[in-house]
């Protein structure tokens, strides 16, 4: 793989024994750099996971913990709401998902992570672990941002079909037609290129058979001859006039670039920017206050957002020109602007929930009418995702979420996953009830402790409860 070539989703490997209620499989994670394997975290201990982190629904920490939380007082005062236990030695009720993911964690060596869950609606636990900056020594909140990468597909599928309940579109529009662009396509194929492809990855772009577009802001800038680091309708400009790999429609491919030009539809269609028209179309109606594209350069980041680091401490040539010096991959080894629509938002782990838990209740969506939310999650034409006899396969791509189907009364385990330098994350929406968001500030370079695991690892922490809380905590984070 070359330096610029790039996986916000890795490759799926077979099931766990087990696998029929897992959400994926496990994932060994491509590099985006060429050097980097499956990425490996970088200097965390359980010492570093105290009670200054917050914690939502009540934990009771451990008279070791309980000691050093009062040395740690004065950080956790500025924090995000907090609610610390007694000093008893019992276990909360979700002591399951803390083992689970300081194991992770631990194993990994992750700076910083955070996990929410929501339980029939209702905001059961969120909590920080570990550290949001280690060299400030500032621990992960519950409300702490990060950068979520390919989990921002989900949300720019539901900004489209938004838009076909408006009648704006149809989501077998051609996409050429609905940007109206000045150039022609080399491949006459382009012309076939539907709305639904583009959210099927069925666009006919195969960044494993070529290259991903974009992670190479540098090169598609210079043979344009425009500024760089090119921007995304330069990115689809230096694409026209290059051939598909297959024909529209024909086989999945994951495409990053694909969501790109979903961006500049709903630009085009809305007269807005794309990041104006998703706060205002999809995140306002559900609370969502705090999500916004994230920023490339170091020091620009939102406030409350997280550090990210790389195992090795591993630079990049900058993409922007005038930062002559070689930076941290998470900081300029890519440019982070361009991916709006397919992987540059920053959020919170209790913001994703709201977002997944929005389509729990069809008839009450806040977002979606129940045929559009059926359409989600309905698997593509044949004869992608289907096996050499016709059948379908366990899993597919449906509009923006990866989709199992469980049992024989039409439910299903969706979820989506995203990966950055600097940044590993998993959505879940389970069949009964449960959805969960896991959020680190590292990937894992040790092909042997994969990020995928945390997948497995989560399904195993909810087989573990014998009772979920019913308080709601979603007010706390109004």
């Amino acid at each position: 793989m070359n330096a610029q070539s790039a996986a916000l989703m890795p490759p799926q490997l077979p099931l766990p024994a087990g696998g029929e209620l897992y959400s994926m499989p496990c994932y060994v994670i491509e590099s985006l750099s060429g050097i980097d394997a499956a990425f490996h975290f970088t200097n965390t201990s359980l010492g570093n996971r105290s009670p200054s982190a917050t914690i939502l629904h009540v934990k009771t920490p451990s008279r070791r913990e309980f000691i050093k939380g009062v040395a740690l007082a004065g950080l956790a005062a500025s924090a995000a709401p907090t609610l610390l236990a007694h000093a008893a030695e019992s276990k909360h009720p979700l002591s399951s998902f803390d083992d689970e993911m300081e194991s992770f964690m631990k194993a990994r060596q992750v700076p910083g992570g955070s996990l929410a869950i929501v339980k029939d609606g209702k905001l059961i636990y969120a909590r920080g672990y570990g550290l949001a900056d280690r060299e400030k020594n500032l621990p992960v909140q519950a409300d702490s941002l990060f950068r979520i990468a390919s989990i921002s597909k989900p949300f720019t599928a539901v900004g489209i079909l938004k838009l076909v309940e408006q009648g704006k579109l149809k989501l077998d529009d051609k996409a050429l037609e609905l940007l109206k662009l000045p150039e022609k396509p080399l491949d006459p194929r382009w012309e076939d290129i539907t709305v639904r492809h583009l959210l099927h990855h069925t666009g006919g772009w195969d960044r494993d058979a070529a290259f991903d577009p974009m992670f190479r802001p540098g090169t598609i800038a210079t043979n344009l001859n425009v500024e760089a680091p090119a921007k995304p309708e330069h990115i689809i400009r230096y694409m026209l006039a290059r051939k598909l790999d297959s024909a529209p429609g024909e086989r999945y491919a994951y495409s990053n670039f694909g969501y790109c030009i979903l961006g500049r539809i709903i630009e085009k269609l809305t007269k807005q920017d794309y990041e104006t028209y998703m706060k205002e179309a999809v995140l306002a109606p559900i609370g969502i206050k705090r999500m916004q594209i994230g920023k490339s350069v170091a020091g620009q980041q939102a406030k409350g957002e997280v550090k990210y680091y790389m195992p090795d401490k591993g630079t990049a040539d900058s993409v922007f020109p005038a930062i002559k010096r070689r930076v941290p991959w998470p900081y300029g080894g890519f440019y982070l602007e361009a991916m709006d629509a397919h992987g540059a938002w920053i959020a919170s782990a209790v913001d994703l929930v709201r977002f997944a838990s929005a389509f729990d209740d069809v008839s009450k969506s806040p977002l979606l009418k129940k045929e559009s939310i059926r359409e989600m999650f309905s698997p593509p034409a044949a004869p992608v995702s289907r096996t050499p006899e016709g059948k379908l396969k366990d899993s597919y791509y449906a509009l923006g979420w990866q989709v199992r189907p469980v049992g024989r009364e039409g439910k299903s385990n969706t979820w989506h996953s995203g990966s950055l330098p600097g940044t590993s994350t998993l959505l879940v929406r389970r069949w009964d009830g449960l959805d969960w968001a896991v959020l680190f500030n590292q990937r894992s370079k040790d092909s042997k402790l994969p990020d995928g695991a945390i997948d497995g690892a989560m399904h195993k922490a909810a087989g573990k409860v014998t009772e979920w809380p019913k308080e709601d905590l979603f007010p706390k984070f109004a």
